[in-house]
């Protein structure tokens, strides 16, 4: 079970067919995941479609809607930066700066496929192609970054499958692999066995005697 804005939520069943993941969701079990809920998805009032067959109930008036483990007073100032930000309008995308960022990617990759192509595989060529290839993957890795986060489209499809094109054609990796790591890494950022960004735990990533959050 979960709570989503006071409302109490069986997902079960429902987690194995979560398309973000039936770990992303199940990592917020016997929590309020009204924040997370908010942050990822795009379109709510879709999602809150199949929110309603799962629902079984809604917090007693007494019960508060945070975990006692948690800051009130810092998710009170998150959500209302959030709101602040969302009024101002800087969540809106400039589709010019991202039909650039894409463009000027696809320029240096032909650039680097025909320095090789015109002046061969020596060694001053192979480094000026590598040099110019590598700006171009840096680029490629933040662009679907945006596009993994849905944050370029208004429409998820177009998200998903310029992310595709972008990671799978020009990175060379796993659309699928990257949503479902990284989605998993902003639900529970820095949490020990639940943010797979620092799974390599105990053994590389050890701060002091305890990781600060490992409880």
């Amino acid at each position: 079970w979960l709570v989503i804005e006071r409302k109490v939520y069986d997902i079960s069943h429902f987690c194995r067919k979560h398309p973000g993941g039936a770990r992303l969701i199940s990592s917020y079990a016997g929590q309020d995941a009204t924040d997370a809920f908010v942050a990822f998805h795009v379109d709510k009032g879709l999602v809150s479609k199949y929110l309603k067959s799962l629902e079984i109930g809604e917090l007693a008036p007494d019960q508060p809607s945070i975990e006692p483990t948690k800051n009130k007073m810092l998710v009170k100032d998150f959500r209302e930066l959030r709101a602040a930000v969302e009024k101002m309008g800087l969540l809106r995308p400039n589709h010019l700066f991202f039909f650039l960022h894409l463009a000027h990617i696809l320029l240096l990759d032909t650039a680097a496929w025909l320095i090789l192509l015109y002046f061969g595989t020596s060694l001053m060529p192979f480094i000026a192609s590598l040099v110019v290839l590598t700006i171009s993957q840096v680029q490629a890795s933040w662009l679907q970054h945006d596009l993994g986060h849905l944050s370029v489209f208004r429409k998820t499809k177009w998200n998903h499958l310029l992310h595709k094109f972008v990671m799978c054609h020009l990175i060379g990796a796993s659309a699928k692999w990257w949503t479902l790591l990284h989605s998993r890494h902003h639900a529970k950022p820095n949490c020990v066995q639940k943010d797979p960004d620092i799974d390599m735990h105990p053994f590389l990533f050890t701060l002091g005697k305890k990781f600060s959050v490992e409880v």
